[in-house]
């Protein structure tokens, strides 16, 4: 078949996607496989598994949740790769099943290693005399009074159970000859699942399961009777949160929603296998679960919560701890980063340098008595964070300050609730962005007076401003006292707060790109005009990084540059929709995915612009953003171009292309769907991304003194070759 034919035939079919929930699956698959990486310490692996876990949680509350309410409500109209929602819940229930089931059996190896290390997961049969004795005084005095012990009977209903809540079930048998009954024991949210029991006789360290405990004690439960079997079960709820658009008080109504959130409809009860059939029956009738809810677990349930047993005193089972650098240029202007910004754009990489330079930056601000006014967006935070302590300060100086708080962040909607009114009380003017926009871009602002004018310094990043996941996250932070890029990010607050939806005249940028104004636009754009030059036979390539990949535009955009001959490199960490290396569509495209000790979350892009990658003429850009329809059009998202030519140096040559030289943490994608670890000829030597990252400083911070060694550049023939 002609070439041409063959390519109007796969451009036509649905088939030139791959699906986005499957996809998000193959994801967690990865991340559940490092729980089983011989090169990780043996807690780090444990800490996988519980993330693993945890995000399957995440996924059946929101995403699994939607797709069954689309069955219940007779949707048939298939997805972008062709499937219905019914299709797509079968496809995802298999898939599910088969991760948890390996969950189960990682952790069944994991305890078998922990055990070698001296750290046990003991049941009540293993206690010591001396340990039943400690169990006992900590359940009086910690658990006892506030359990709440329930028969079920005409005068006790069946409790709620909340989202993510754990029960154990009892059957009962009266002591006495009377009649049976079944008892319930939800269990206190803000209790261990896991119990250390105290140092004595017994070498090593040594855990029980609050479950577990709560047997233990049953005649204090449940005086009279006796227990002829019992069973844990979890309940995962619908967690998704839909905001009404014509809503008269936005925060009212989230309030009302976050308290509904808990009673959302059951999509999943987990439950023991061992359960009893009788007992079985009984749960799901008294919960209102539908059969198909049901997962049945050989096992452990809620492995999220393994991670309480991942412990400080073992040191030895921990990756070696990393402190952040900070940039050694901002220390030679005394620490003054207005200074140091002043002189030259500096880009921050997380977190391998320290986010306490994104602190300071707002913080000396706030301190600092030239500065008139800050504006800052804040999509994820924490509770005590300390640039909304800045903030706060500021606005009790004098200072005029805008803080743009988006709600709408999902299970962050309580906290920026709380963060909000503590702002309001502050003096700061607190803005909720669009009702049915999020904004997801990262920015702040500080107009400062110098002499007689106004000076804008202007923070772009890629990750949240928050403390705890900079330290975890792979994220870029770019500080520039660049004119044109204070001016669009003033633009940018001002489209905002100025309007109660998207104006249909949006502002011109004179740099950045927005969404939903002309981000998916100019990245076509940019796109397209590789796919120029490669017709015109001169040199072209695109090289991009970031979380998700589903936009079908944006795809068949990819596509056409690849039939085009555009060499295409791509590092998606998780969901990717586009199908590398198929003959006629995607040859020319690689795309690889890195899961390891930091979670991968910035997002750049190179267009080589007319020369080989890399090159100090090629347009680079960093960007809030990843290539979804959500981002690109439903969200306040920027792309940055990052024209500093040390920084330009910085993305490109040093950051970009460690991604892609990585060989120790990658994962190649294979056209059906399926990844496979990188194997290196030389595992000993294998080129390690967060390794090189960890051992050499960045360009744009480096200091006068310290020198810089670039990782090797790839070959301009095999964008994905190390």
């Amino acid at each position: 078949m002609p070439e041409s034919r063959l390519n109007k035939q796969l451009m036509a079919s649905p088939e030139r996607f791959l699906n986005r929930e499957l996809s998000w699956l193959e994801f967690n698959q990865r991340v559940l496989e490092e729980a089983g990486n011989p090169d990780h310490p043996l807690l780090e692996r444990l800490r996988f598994l519980s993330i693993s876990a945890s995000n399957l949680d995440e996924f059946d509350m929101v995403r699994y949740a939607g797709l069954r309410e689309q069955v219940r409500a007779g949707v048939t109209r298939p997805s972008q790769d062709g499937l219905t929602p019914s299709q797509q819940v079968a496809d995802l229930e298999a898939a599910a099943l088969r991760l948890i089931a390996g969950q189960l059996e990682r952790w069944r190896e994991l305890k078998a290693a922990m055990e070698a290390e001296g750290i046990f997961v003991l049941s009540p049969g293993d206690l010591t005399k001396r340990e039943r004795t400690d169990i006992e005084a900590y359940f009086h005095s910690n658990v006892f009074p506030i359990l709440t012990p329930l028969a079920i009977d005409p005068a006790h209903p069946f409790p709620f159970i909340p989202n993510l809540g754990f029960t154990v079930a009892f059957d009962l048998e009266s002591e006495t000859g009377g009649e049976g009954q079944v008892g319930i024991v939800p269990m206190p949210t803000f209790v261990r699942r896991f119990i250390r029991l105290p140092k004595g006789n017994k070498p090593g360290i040594r855990f029980i399961a609050l479950e577990d405990v709560i047997g233990m004690f049953l005649t204090t439960l449940f005086p009279g009777f006796s227990e002829a079997g019992r069973c844990l079960f979890r309940i995962v709820r619908d967690s998704d949160i839909e905001i009404e658009e014509e809503s008269e008080d936005l925060i009212r109504e989230f309030e009302v929603l976050l308290k509904q959130r808990r009673r959302g409809r059951i999509v999943r009860l987990r439950m023991q296998a061992s359960a009893s059939e009788k007992l079985r029956q009984f749960i799901m009738r008294e919960i209102g679960a539908e059969p198909s809810d049901i997962v049945l677990y050989d096992g452990i349930l809620g492995m999220a919560r393994l991670s309480e047993m991942i412990v400080d005193d073992r040191p030895d089972l921990l990756f070696p701890p990393y402190e952040p650098r900070y940039p050694e240029r901002i220390r030679e202007m005394g620490g003054d980063i207005f200074a140091a910004v002043r002189a030259k754009d500096i880009l921050v990489h997380h977190p391998f340098e320290s986010f306490d330079v994104v602190v300071e930056f707002v913080r000396q601000a706030a301190n600092d008595p030239h500065v008139v006014a800050i504006k800052q967006t804040l999509y994820r935070t924490t509770i005590n964070s300390p640039i909304v302590g800045a903030l706060i300060e500021a606005a009790e100086s004098g200072k005029t300050v805008t803080a743009l708080v988006e709600i709408k962040a999902r299970f962050d909607e309580e906290a920026n609730l709380r963060l909000a009114r503590d702002l309001e009380r502050a003096g700061v003017q607190v803005v909720y962005g669009f009702i049915e926009y999020k904004t997801h871009a990262k920015v702040s602002l500080v107009v400062r007076r110098e002499g007689n004018e106004l000076r804008t310094y202007t923070h772009y990043g890629t990750g949240n401003y928050h403390p705890i996941n900079a330290r975890i996250y792979t994220d870029l932070s770019l500080f520039t006292a660049d004119p044109a890029l204070g001016r669009d990010a003033n633009r940018l607050f001002n489209y905002v707060t100025a309007n109660r939806e998207p104006p249909e005249v949006p502002p011109e940028f004179e740099t950045i790109c927005m969404a939903p104004v002309n981000l998916k636009e100019q990245l076509i754009q940019l796109i397209e005009k590789e796919m120029q030059a490669a017709k015109k036979g001169k040199p072209c390539g695109i090289w991009a990084k970031m979380n998700s990949l589903v936009d079908p535009d944006v795809i068949d955009t990819l596509y056409r540059a690849s039939q085009a001959g555009v060499p295409v490199a791509l590092v998606v960490r998780g969901i990717c929709c586009l199908r590398p290396g198929i003959p006629g569509l995607s040859e020319n495209i690689t795309v690889k995915s890195i899961v390891g000790r930091f979670l991968e979350h910035a997002r750049m892009i190179c267009f080589a612009n007319g020369e080989e990658l890399p090159s100090a003429n090629a347009k680079v850009f960093m960007s809030s953003a990843d290539w979804m329809p959500r981002n690109l059009t439903r969200r306040v998202e920027v792309l940055v171009p990052v024209e500093n030519p040390t920084v330009h140096r910085q993305v490109m040559s040093q950051i970009m292309v460690a991604n892609l030289n990585d060989e120790r943490q990658s994962w190649l994608m294979r056209s059906d769907g399926s990844y496979e670890r990188f194997r290196s000829a030389n595992s000993d030597a294998a080129f390690s991304a967060h390794g090189y990252f960890m051992a050499n400083p960045s360009l744009s911070g480096r200091g006068s003194a310290l020198e810089v060694s670039l990782p090797p550049r790839l070959s301009p023939r095999d964008p994905g070759s190390a």
